[in-house]
Order: structure tokens, then sequence, then C-alpha cells
């Protein structure tokens, strides 16, 4: 099709797709698109035979649409797929291309076709839902306002005075604050699913800290509810007992009534969050209506009843005098306060603990959380305030104890005295049972109606018990789905429409249950600040380290909050663990450390792209870039090494040996070669992630590269001059040997010689392995092959079969990893010898190479026997010589020999095996012969041997020939032979007579034979500097 010219005044609007306004929505139109399309010209317009719906300017290319960056879609819409970069710019008769929309019915099984249209008419049921006022910033200030604001902190009011319980409150809130803005950065860096803070934590900072974080905030949620039901238990039973009711003494009867309470808390919440979450309104009402009950008590003029317990309404004495601490018992402190009193502000993550039943929790958290966070210590700092101004800390509770007018005033103790009454005697004896130090049930006394704080207190702690009874399994349900650790996924099961943790309820309640048997407030709820603590330090922490990264993923949409007060509060945070407890924070500390080092040690197949993944990009780069400012110095130099192994599964004998030397030492890069066109097949398997996949699985530490080329030298070309990164890039080339090179086309064996040469122009190292058995363990043939490697066309591929690959609505990908064989370098090799001919000198490779091996477990206990050639005559001489230059490179070789035989004749049966070797590549100079002979031939096939060749190379060749003899003779039952490669010179050795040297030299032997030639500069040296 030819469009008009940019000059003819024509709109390009015009000749835009017509699609209809249902398909850009994304919603599928009654009729179904057909799936195939008619190519014009250059493959960039299509059209659809059935619809007829894109006319005029038609092209491939989409504008942007949501389905395009989704991971799920919504229920009977047809999902659109993106175009491929292959469709818009491929060769439109290729019939290898991908369709253009891969459009399936979300919830359509894999591989199921039927339609089921009454199934499409009826989409599952919509989960209930719920807004950042009822969702989170109700949850939160319910949880907030537990058990200790009503039945402690009138406490932590007359022990650590109004300053410092002001000064508690404020740090708390300082903590809470800090960690809501981190939290609320981290939940709006895009879409945050179930889980709550384990799935905030885990997807930042990626598996190894979040799932451990998970544990603890789901056990210290779990151990929350014994905390709260312990609070309601406590009210109930004093309840009972000023009526006179005791069903066995007071412990007992708050284990009994604490059981009661969370079994019937659980039947709620395992009725669904609906139900819970209008529970939760309801307790929210009444402790507003407890509230304002306690506000209008305390303005009230005060009766003699609560006179005697303490009450005098607002005085400025009793604030000065309550103003300022007064410690009582041995672990009275300012910490010991805040040890107690933090659980009560660690509610702020309820909301976000529910994050999965958030209609829209990237607005919710922040908004419900920061709102909660600010009314709650408002609460508290009014209560904290107003119970010090009116109450004091002793009182006997008798209406008797009035001031008579017979005691002088200097006899009377206490600022009760000012107001007529004189608690002296029991305040000398320490048996006041009133008085904000004494007495938990403060503001029920204080307050203008005491039913309505005994329903605040019920209220405050049920509501808590119930949030934190619905947190935890809901953590641990996402924890349990991830398959981070065993034996717990039996509790991620979900139920019904909302998908409730029914198991992990149960367990929840399991462990509630076991904590209320302490029965006892104080002792429960130090153990849950530091689990909290550890929490709140790791989420501040993991909004530091994913600012820090500068990750171009990190893109919150919550700007208030600074990377640097996350990372003070994170600080502030593990140091007041240790401050309040330090048993305990060594027990939290040391649960996140056991399970990060089992991670680590498992390390699960997850992908989250946490600030963790970033970060080490980051120190890779900045190392990488770091090693361009030094030079190179020999003492540094590491064999780094480009393996030309095809697809390595092919070849793991080679990757084994390498990985002795390169293993936590030095760079392994495999490299694979397609020899075929570019073609997305091509491409897909040369770059397939089953490669680096199955180099994972054998738990090898290498690099993979693949790589397109028109032939095989020049796509290791291509490997030799673009593999690396700066001064982390091979220097070593290590491949098979070729030891079919007789049978295969001359051209092949050729171009896998002038590989060599290659290597050696470019200053590379060069080691070639040869194997009695051979290296290639593929067993299918391809129709691509790289005929440079190890073994011939019936032998080798260079392209593993396609790995198993499905795909589905969620778009995932499993991988069929192929077998593992075992070769003979992953065993142990015993005390067994590792002969070095050390023949030549190439600078000290044939001799590091070696010593590298020993270094490894499985070779430790070989010993290094060192051959070098010399004369009869000066045989003591050499081998001390050589033995000196072997201690000052500090090798540990002690066993060197001198073999002065090497350059004798060979046998003539050898030689007359290395000429028929070779007749085949020889030009036979007969005149009978030359009269046939094309004259050029000479000139256009240079791997041919000629008579002057032949002759000219004779020493060399008879000295391979003979080498083959000697290591016959010393090295029969050796683990390894490492014998330096001989080099032959371009333009004056063939190279198919080269090849046959390699040939001669390493055959029939029954160890593996590796030759080693470096790149004559000096990889050892016996200075310091």
């Amino acid at each position: 099709m030819e469009l008009p010219a940019a000059n003819d005044n024509v709109h390009l609007s015009k000749y835009r797709p017509n699609l209809p306004l249902s398909v850009l929505n994304g919603r599928a139109p009654s009729e179904r698109f057909d799936e195939s399309y008619r190519h014009y010209g250059d493959g960039g317009s299509i059209t659809s035979h059935a619809s007829g719906a894109l006319t005029g300017y038609e092209t491939l290319d989409a504008p942007p649409h949501y389905d395009f960056y989704a991971n799920s879609q919504a229920w009977g819409r047809r999902r659109r797929s993106r175009p491929s970069l292959y469709q818009l710019h491929g060769n439109p008769e290729d019939d290898s291309r991908p369709p253009m929309y891969e459009e399936t019915t979300a919830g359509q099984m894999e591989g199921d076709t039927s339609e089921d249209d009454e199934d499409q008419k009826d989409p599952p049921p919509e989960p209930t839902r719920f807004g950042w006022v009822q969702g989170v910033m109700i949850r939160c200030m319910l949880n907030i306002w537990g058990v200790i604001l009503y039945l402690r902190l009138s406490w932590i009011t007359a022990q650590a005075g109004i300053g410092l319980t002001w000064v508690i409150i404020l740090l708390s809130s300082t903590i809470t604050g800090i960690t809501g803005l981190s939290t609320s950065a981290i939940a709006t860096n895009g879409r945050v699913k179930g889980g709550g803070t384990y799935f905030l934590i885990s997807r930042s900072l990626g598996p190894e800290l979040g799932g451990s974080i998970g544990l603890i905030f789901a056990f210290a949620n779990a151990v929350a509810v014994a905390m709260h039901t312990v609070g309601f238990a406590e009210t109930v039973t004093d309840l009972m007992r000023e009526h006179g009711a005791i069903m066995v003494d007071r412990t007992n009867d708050i284990r009994i009534i604490g059981i009661i309470t969370v079994t019937c808390l659980l039947g709620i919440s395992m009725a669904g969050m609906a139900w819970e979450s209008k529970a939760q309104v309801l307790f929210f009402l009444v402790i507003m209506v407890s509230f304002a009950s306690y506000i209008v008590g305390t303005i009230m003029p005060a009766s003699l009843e609560k006179q005697a317990k303490g009450f005098f309404g607002y005085r400025a004495e009793i604030f000065a005098v309550n103003f300022v601490p007064n410690w009582r018992g041995p672990e009275s402190s300012f910490f010991g306060m805040f040890s107690i009193f933090f659980p009560s502000a660690t509610g702020i993550l309820a909301g976000a603990n529910i994050s999965g039943d958030l209609k829209n929790p990237a607005v919710a958290i922040p908004r419900g959380t920061l709102m909660a966070i600010f009314f709650t210590t408002m609460s508290y700092l009014i209560i904290t305030a107003t119970v010090g101004s009116c109450v004091v800390r002793d009182a006997s509770g008798s209406i008797n104890d009035t001031l008579a007018a017979s005691t002088p005033i200097e006899s009377c103790v206490g600022l009760p005295c000012q107001y007529g009454w004189d608690f002296s005697e029991c305040f000398n004896n320490k048996t006041c049972a009133y008085g904000i130090s004494n007495y938990y049930q403060t503001l029920s006394m204080v307050s203008a109606f005491a039913p309505l704080i005994t329903a605040g207190i019920f209220g405050a702690t049920l509501s808590s018990a119930l949030a934190c009874l619905v947190s935890a399994p809901k953590v641990f349900q996402c924890l349990c789905k991830d398959h981070l650790y065993p034996l717990i996924g039996f509790f991620g099961k979900g139920y019904g429409k909302n998908d409730e943790p029914l198991r992990a309820y149960l367990l929840t309640y399991i462990i509630a249950a076991c904590f209320i048997i302490i029965a006892e407030l104080n002792t429960i709820a130090p153990i849950i600040s530091n689990f909290y603590l550890c929490s709140y330090s790791l989420i501040n922490f993991s909004c530091f380290h994913a600012s820090i990264t500068n990750s171009p993923g990190w893109r919150p949409s919550f700007r208030f909050y600074s990377k640097w007060l996350s990372l003070l509060c994170a600080v502030v945070c593990v140091v007041i663990m240790f401050l309040l407890t330090w048993w305990a924070a060594l027990i939290a500390i040391g649960v996140v450390v056991f399970f990060l080092g089992y991670t680590l040690y498992k390390k699960p197949d997850v992908n989250w792209g946490s600030s963790v993944q970033a970060s080490s990009y980051n120190l890779a780069l900045n190392h990488c870039v770091g090693l361009n400012l030094v030079e190179d110095h020999v003492k540094n130099y590491r064999p780094q090494c480009l393996v030309l192994t095809g697809p390595p599964s092919s070849r793991p004998a080679l990757l084994d040996l390498v990985n002795c030397f390169t293993k936590n030492l030095s760079l392994m890069m495999c490299g694979n070669v397609a020899t075929s066109g570019s073609s997305p097949s091509a491409l897909e398997k040369a770059s397939s992630n089953s490669h680096v996949h199955w180099l994972n699985q054998r738990k090898l530490k290498s690099f993979y590269r693949g790589v397109v080329a028109a032939d095989f030298r020049c796509g290791v070309n291509m490997l030799l001059q673009g593999a690396g990164l700066g001064r982390i890039k091979p220097n070593v080339l290590l491949m098979g040997f070729k030891k079919d090179w007789r049978s295969d086309s001359i051209q092949v064996a050729n171009n896998y010689v002038e590989i060599l040469h290659d290597a050696f122009d470019l200053q590379y190292g060069v080691c070639v392995l040869r194997m009695k058995e051979g290296l290639d363990v593929s067993n299918s043939s391809q129709s691509h092959v790289n005929q440079g490697f190890e073994g011939g066309r019936e032998s080798i591929s260079t392209i593993s079969p396609a790995p198993l690959i499905r795909t589905s609505t969620t778009s995932s990908v499993a991988v069929e990893l192929e077998p593992q064989p075992t070769t003979v370098f992953q065993k142990k090799q015993g005390k067994k010898t590792i002969d070095v001919y050390w023949l030549s000198d190439d600078g000290g490779l044939t001799l590091l190479l070696p010593y590298l091996l020993t270094r490894r477990k499985r070779w430790a206990r070989c010993k290094v026997r060192v051959f070098v050639g010399g004369e009869t005559d000066k045989r003591e001489e050499q081998k001390e010589e050589v033995l000196s230059l072997i201690k000052k490179f500090r090798l540990g070789f002690q066993d060197v020999e001198v073999l002065p035989d090497i350059y004798q004749n060979p046998q003539p049966v050898n030689v007359h095996h290395f000429e028929s070797m070779i007749s085949r590549f020889r030009l036979d100079p007969s005149p009978k012969q030359d009269s046939d002979a094309d004259p050029p031939r000479q000139q256009e096939a240079p791997w041919m041997i000629t008579h002057q060749d032949y002759e000219r190379n004779m020493a060399k060749t008879l000295r391979q020939i003979r080498l083959n003899e000697v290591l016959l003779d010393y090295s029969r039952d050796a683990a390894l032979i490492v014998i330096t490669m001989p080099v032959g010179r371009r333009g004056v050795c063939p190279n198919s007579l080269y090849l046959a040297w390699l040939d001669i030299l390493s055959r029939d032997l029954r160890p593996p034979v590796l030759m080693v030639r470096g790149n004559q500069e000096s990889v050892l040296t016996f200075y310091c500097q």
C-alpha cells in the first residue's frame, strides 16, 4: 500500500486503524477477530480477513494500553498483547512469527480450549474491599488503643511522671511515624497485594530478610492476641472480684476467661472479613463514647468516694508532683516503662497487614496509617496530662481517712493532706490500694459513668485482639504461598471468596492460647516489643536501601519521606531493642539471622526485583569501573577463561575442569556459537535461559554468552573480542580437541586451527582438552552445527533442544532442565599424580593451572610432577636449576624430573602412523600426479601439506611423535596430564599439519590431556612488588 506524501495536505488521522471502541478499551467485541492477517510490502501493515476493521494507515504498532503492562486481567475481558520487535521488523514471509495478539480469557485453565458461554456469564464473586477510613484508619486506631491505654497508661504516668511519659509517647510515636512514612513510600511503589508487612519487606529487600521478618511479625501478632485478651480477662476478673464472684483464683480466672474469649474471637474472624469489619466499627464507637465519659468525668466535681481513691479534679499541685518520675519496684526505669508502653503504639501496620482486602492500598495505607498515628498520639498525650493532673499517686480508698481536726498537719504525709485527706498510714506501710501508682482501673474511677470505661476496655482489648488475630494469619498465608520454607505450605490454603486462611487462623489461635496461660500482662508486653521493633527496623531499612540504590524502579508516589530519617529510625529501633531486653533482642536477631542463612543457602527461585538486586548491580558496576583505574599486575593475574562449550550441557567435563581453577577465583564464561541465519529460533536457542539454569543447577559459577554468526570462526571472533566488561574479560581460551578432524570437511578443520591463531593474535592464552572418551555428551544432532568444537556432525550440537515453555494468562514460564551427568573431574582424585610437562616457557601458565587445581579438595592429595627436557650429562644440574626456580614461585612442587630422552628419534612405526594420518592432506609431488593436478590448488588450499612444508617442519613433527611415546611411558596412570602446547607458525606450518601434531601428541592416552600455551607474558613472579 502506498501512502500519500507529506506535502499532499492529507491528514494521517484519516488513515489510523479504525478499531471498534470496545477493542480499544480492551473489551472483546461480540465476534472474535480472525487470527490470520494479510501482510503488505515491508510487513508493517495487516488486514483482518474477518472483521475488516483495519483499513487505511494500517500498522502492527499498538498505542499504549493497560493490558501491555498488567500481570492479570479482568474476568471475561480479552487481553491484548504488545507486538514483538520481530513482528514489527521481521520478514513477513517467515512463517515462524508468533501471532500479533495472544489472547486468553481470564480464568481459563492452561490447555483448556473449550468455551463455556454459561461460565463466562458468571464471573467469580467480588471479595469484600475496604476504603482508607474503615480499612486502615479505624483498624489502626483500634489496634493502637489497646489494653495499655486503659489498664497501664495511668500506672506508667505514676512511675515515669508526666514529663517522661510524654517523652515515651513521643519517642514511640516518632518511631511509628517514621515507620509509617517508610511504609507509605514502599506501599506506593507499585501495586500492593495481600501479606502486609511481610509483602512490603520481602518485595523490597528480597526473600532473605523478608521471609524471616514475615515469620517474626506473624508470631508477634499471634502473641499480641494473647496480650490484649489477657487485658480483657483482667478487667472481667476484677469486676467479678468486686461482686464476690471467683471461679478458682485470680490467675486461673484470667486463663479461663482468656481462652473462652479468644475462642469467640476466632469464630468472628473465621466468619469472614465483612463480619470482622462490622465488629471493628462497633468497637470504635464504644471507645469514642468511653473517651467522652472520661473527659466529662475529669471536669465533674469529685465525690467523697472518688476523693478517697485519689481523684481531686484538676489541681496544679497534683500536676507538678506527678510531672516528675517516682520509680517503684526493682524493674522500674525509663526503658522498663517504654517496653510496656511500646506495644500500644505498634498497631500502625494493622491496615497494611490486610493490604489484599483494600480497594486501593497505595492510597489507603499512607493516608489511613498517618492519620491514625496522629489522632492516637494526641489521645495518649491528653489522657496522660489529664490523669496526672487529677489523681494522686497513693490513696487508701477509705472515706474514713479524712484529715481530723486534731491531727497536726506536720504528721500528715503526702499531697492529699492539702485537700483534707490523710493517707499517711497506707503510704508508710505501702498498702495503698488506689491512686495511679496502685490502681490499674483509674480511668474507670475518674470517668463520669464507669461502665462506659469498662465497655471501652472491652472494645479496645477485643478490637486489638481481633485485629491481630486477622493480621497474623494473613501475613503467614502470604509467606506460605511463596514457598520459602518447608513444612508451612499446609497453612497457606485459602477458603471462600476472600481466600480466608482458616488453617492459619487455627495456628494463631493455638499460639495465642499458649501465651494466655502466662496470664501476666507485664510479662507478655516486653516479649512483643522486641519483635515489633525488629519489624520496624527492617521496614525503615527497606525504605532507606531502596532509596540509596537509585534504582529506576523506585518511584513511590508518596514523596514525604526521608531516606536518612528511615536509616536513623532503623538504628534507633535496634538500639532500643537491646536497651529494653538484651536477651530478647538477641533471640529476635538470632531468628532473623538463622532464617536469613537458610534462605541464602536454599536460594528460592523467586525474583521480586528487590533493592538488594539493585544494590548488587550498583556494587558490581562501581567495582568494575574502579578496576579501570588500576593497571594489571602479575601478582594479581587470574586465568579468566572463555570456554567454547556450545550448549553448556553438551560438554560438562570441560566445564567441570575449568571450574576447578576458576571457582571463587576468576571469571569463567561459556561461549556458544549458532551457525545459522538470524531467525528467531536461532536467536532464542543461542540466548535461551535454559543454559543459565543448567549452569546454576550444576552449581557452576559461570557466565553464558550465545551468539549467532554466519560461520563458527566469525562467531568465536565475536566472543574473543566482545566478551567481558572492562578488566573483567577473558584472557584464556579453552576448547575441546577436534578428534574427528580427518573425517570432517577440510574447511571445518582449517577454521578450527584459525581460531587458535586468532586467539594468539588477540594475546589470549590457549588450552585444548582431550579425553579418551570424548567431551560431547549430547545425544541428538541438530541442523545447526558448530564444526569447530570437539566431535563432528554426528556427535555435536551447538544448539540445545528447545526448552519446554508453557505460557498462560500470567505469563509463567517453566523450563525443563537437562540431566546432570557425572564427570571424572567431579570425583576425588585420591593420591594420583598431576604430570606437568613444562617443555617450553610460555610465561608460567602451564605451571599456574596445576597449582590452582591442587587448591581444591578433590585434587589436594594429588602429587604434582614436573617434567622438563635436558641433557644426560647435566641432568642433576638442570634439575636443581628448575627446582630452585619453582621454589621461588612458591608453588609447593617438590618433584622435578629431567627427561633427556625426549630428544631421541621416535620409533619408525609411529612415524609411519603419522604419515598415514596426514596422507589425505599431502600434495603428491610425483610427475604422474602433477599432470592431473590443478596448478592453482596449492594457493587456494593453504591447509594442504606440500613436500617442502613437511621437510621444513620435520624436526617439530618428530618431537611431537616422540613426546607421545614419553607420555605413554611416564604418565599412563596420572590423573591429569598438562603439557606445553606446540605453536604452528602461520605461513610455515599448514593447518592440517598442526592439527596432526596436536593429535599425535595426545593420542592413546588414558588420562585427560590439557595442552596449554600462554601468551608468552609472565603470569608468575617471585618479586613482592
